[in-house]
């Protein structure tokens, strides 16, 4: 389970390993471009039932913390559609991943997004 810090370490998200890494990748590529966008996901069993959203923007700190050492394979299509869902009103919504053709690198994709509940 790795953790998200936005905007300091009072707050953390905690995001499965392999959703978070596709979810750095779709993250980073909007704040580098300077864009704002919204990110929802529904809380996990061991929280209070529920979702939360956040607002992102460039400005705010963030920060990824991995529990495994090595980066997971990413999937093409996690990706795109984590990133459609970013430039939508509704902002990245965190779906489950699809199964896919195959495994890309971080260095080759675009964007990239996603957790689990």
């Amino acid at each position: 389970m790795g953790t998200m810090y936005y905007g300091g370490p009072s707050m953390p998200i905690h995001i499965d390993d392999r959703a978070l890494a596709h979810l750095k990748v779709v993250i980073a590529t909007k704040l580098r471009r300077g864009e704002s966008f919204t990110l929802s996901w529904q809380h996990h069993e061991d929280e209070p039932r529920g979702r939360s959203t956040i607002w992102l923007h460039p400005s705010i700190p963030l920060r990824f913390v991995f529990n495994d050492p090595e980066p997971p394979e990413l999937s093409r299509e996690w990706i795109h559609d984590l990133a459609n869902s970013a430039n939508t009103s509704g902002g990245i919504q965190l779906v489950a991943e699809h199964i896919d053709a195959g495994p890309t690198s971080v260095e080759g994709s675009a964007t990239a997004v996603s957790a689990t509940t």
